[in-house]
């Protein structure tokens, strides 16, 4: 990292006596031969001495950026009680937490802020920064020694990182929506870049805010850099972009992603997963399996819907979250947290009816259960088998003579490209709740036959819901949108499954992505594979239907969740027409996760 001015210390303390906190600015955190971490601490109004519990945030939204700034409409539907001029972006209200007896210390993640060094998200280097946080936080006089990890989003993923390596004074951690497997959940779908996002999240939210950027105050996006600003190629010296970073590399083998690869089950610490089930193309695949492979002793899974940004300060989740937090933070455990077997470790939200979408007080009505285990015990995974007349039904494809259905590849959002499989109506009402697969007999053909340049084919599969009146049922997306019940995707060059990996199971295929997996596809040759398709929930009526639909690229709720790379998804490689294959031999299903009725 480069800079052109020396570190200063312009450290500001204020006493806030009408919010009842005492306002630490740019506090300096000292890190061994290189550059400090920077963050705000807020501190209760207390006697000299007095020690408390500590909530950390580390992230790149920055941390003098006002969440009225970074997001004027969301703010404005925040919950009041959650609403001060210190509020941040997918972070905790210090109003609201140091009236409850917290310290809340936000710090802005290395090369961001007022953090300098080089910007890297979500690397081993700027998690490294975050484990000197949290050892400086329980380390502070005012600190009781424990820190707790609190946020949404980035301020979530970042939390499996940290936990893995076990920091002095972690207690208990709380990633609410945040991916756990970078590359499986967020960059490549399937093998497949996912980019529209990344590039959004990038260009607007990360790279605006970094370390020695100009015009930040005069934008309204935080403030100056207290060193001054740096030039526009000090800056491009100082970062690694992830635009870049992912279309440059593909496989998990690569230095890139295997720099970024953990253990779960180096997660010690009491945890509360919180997954959005309407998180179905970032974030809700890593809440399930950060909490299926975590060794935490104590770990919960708690289910929800809605947006990404306001469930976070609804009333009654915060209720749970200080609830969690006092037991393993304060030990005041009111509900039994910190006893084994007393509370489920699985709660979910049952989406029942057709509430509409981005309506929380509808919402509201759907019903909360309890549960001993995830996945549900009483699963009873039943293949709903495709039928070449375009059905979807338990019972087999009884036809012996062969026949495709096909659909040109390259599809977009704009114009898709799909095949859909319907149930009848089912006669009673029946809950789909987890894991699901698909198994598929697939082949193409290139647009260009004589071309001899390698082929592929990229499944992008989805799973819809149609009420007893035929109108599709749409969910609350991460932004807002409406969305179906899940998706999934897969290359097929990257078929490969590791039946030997103590992470394959019979309802989620365990993938390595290595470069030494990549598995040719021929014109012409069929091939069976196995899809994994994101976790869901549904309570489908009587009179209701499911819908299983395959695709060439993104079709309806994929929002800005796209995959939309011209040198991922070139011409040369896809274009042409896929097919999937029926007739003997060539069973093709997806294997539903039915909760028998009690």
């Amino acid at each position: 990292m480069t800079t052109t001015n020396a570190i200063k210390d312009l450290l500001e303390v204020t006493k806030d006596d009408e919010n009842g906190l005492v306002f630490e600015k740019n506090v300096s955190i000292p890190r061994a031969g290189t550059f400090p971490i920077r963050c705000n601490v807020y501190r209760p109004i207390a006697a000299e001495g007095t020690k408390f519990p500590v909530l950390v945030t580390y992230g790149p939204y920055g941390k003098d950026i006002p969440y009225e700034k970074f997001h004027e409409k969301s703010f404005s539907e925040v919950n009041p009680e959650h609403k001060s001029k210190y509020s941040a972006w997918e972070t905790p209200d210090p109003v609201f937490w140091t009236k409850h007896g917290y310290v809340v210390v936000r710090a802005d993640e290395r090369g961001l802020g007022q953090s300098p060094g080089v910007l890297d998200t979500m690397s081993k280097g700027t998690s490294e920064c975050f484990f000197d946080v949290v050892e400086w936080a329980a380390d502070q006089p005012w600190s009781s020694g424990k820190v707790g990890l609190l946020g949404i989003s980035y301020y979530a993923g970042s939390q499996w990182r940290v936990a893995a390596r076990r920091p002095k004074g972690l207690a208990a951690i709380i990633p609410w929506e945040g991916m756990s497997d970078y590359y499986r959940d967020r960059c490549r779908h399937g093998g497949i870049l996912s980019d529209s996002f990344i590039r959004f999240w990038w260009n607007r939210q990360v790279i605006t805010n970094q370390y020695g950027k100009p015009g930040r105050a005069a934008a309204n996006w935080g403030e100056d850099t207290l060193e001054g600003d740096l030039s526009d190629e000090v800056l491009a010296s100082n970062r690694r972009d992830q635009n870049d970073d992912n279309a440059a590399n593909k496989f998990r083998d690569d230095a890139y992603y295997s720099s970024k690869d953990f253990k779960l089950e180096d997660i010690e610490v009491p945890l509360l997963s919180v997954a959005n089930w309407g998180g179905i193309l970032l974030h809700l695949r890593g809440n399930v399996e950060g909490f299926t492979w975590a060794g935490s002793k104590f770990k919960y899974i708690r289910f929800i819907v809605g947006r990404h940004d306001l469930p976070f300060y609804y009333h009654d989740e915060v209720e749970v979250q200080m609830s969690f937090l006092d037991a393993f933070l304060k030990d005041k455990d009111t509900v039994g947290w910190a006893t084994p077997g007393k509370v489920p470790p699985v709660s979910m939200v049952l989406r029942k009816g057709n509430v509409g979408f981005n309506n929380p007080e509808f919402e509201a009505t759907y019903k909360r259960r309890e549960e001993p285990a995830w996945p549900i015990p009483r699963t009873k995974y039943t293949n709903y088998h495709l039928h070449s007349d375009g059905t979807l039904s338990t019972t087999p494809d009884s036809s012996k003579s062969p026949s495709t259905k096909s659909y040109k590849a390259l599809g977009t959002l704009d114009h898709p490209e799909l095949i859909q499989f319907t149930t009848p109506p089912f006669e009673q009402e029946t809950e789909i709740t987890g894991h699901i697969v698909a198994h598929l007999n697939v082949s193409m053909t290139p647009e260009d036959q004589s071309s001899k340049s390698p082929k592929d084919i990229d499944l992008f599969l989805t799973l819809r819901y149609l009420a007893p009146s035929g109108e599709e049922v749409h969910y609350t997306g991460t932004a807002g949108d409406p969305i179906p019940l899940c998706k999934g995707w897969l290359r097929v060059s990257m078929r490969k499954i590791d039946e030997q990996s103590a992470k394959h199971r019979p309802y989620l295929p365990q993938r390595n992505y290595l470069s030494t997996d990549v598995q040719e596809v021929k014109p012409g040759e069929v091939y069976g594979v196995d899809v994994e398709i994101w976790p869901t929930n549904v309570v489908a009526e009587k009179g209701g239907r499911i819908v299983f639909e395959i695709s060439s690229g993104d079709t309806q709720g994929s929002g800005v969740f796209q995959h939309k790379s011209e040198k991922d998804r070139t011409g040369e490689l896809l274009a042409g027409t896929n097919y999937v294959h029926f007739g003997e031999g060539l069973e093709n299903y997806v294997a539903l996760p039915v909760i028998p009725q009690a």
